[in-house]
């Protein structure tokens, strides 16, 4: 594992049902890529090699307006080291949730 993201999606839409169903649609794309994830309250992490993270990255937003979403605003945050060792989630977060 080369790279880590953490994508926060926005749906621009009117109520938060809304919001919540369209987030959820992308956590699902999220979650069915078989990568190691985390879903957090406001954004979710996902880790694997670099170049199928900015793919995901890129297929999030079509998801979004896919599911009906009329434009959108996403923040990413990306950790990428090429020769590996990034942190893993667990080792972030595993102590926090026993």
């Amino acid at each position: 594992m080369n790279a880590s993201v953490a994508i926060q999606v926005l749906p621009d839409v009117g109520s938060d049902e809304e919001v919540v169903r369209i987030v959820d649609e992308v956590i699902a794309y999220i979650k069915s890529t078989g990568l190691s994830s985390y879903v957090g309250p406001f954004e979710t992490v996902i880790e694997g090699d670099y170049e199928e993270l900015m793919e995901i990255v890129k297929q999030c937003q079509y998801i979004a307006i896919e599911a009906g979403c009329p434009s959108i605003i996403a923040y990413v945050k990306i950790n990428f080291k090429p020769e590996g060792g990034v942190l893993t989630i667990d080792k972030k977060v595993r102590k926090h949730h026993k």
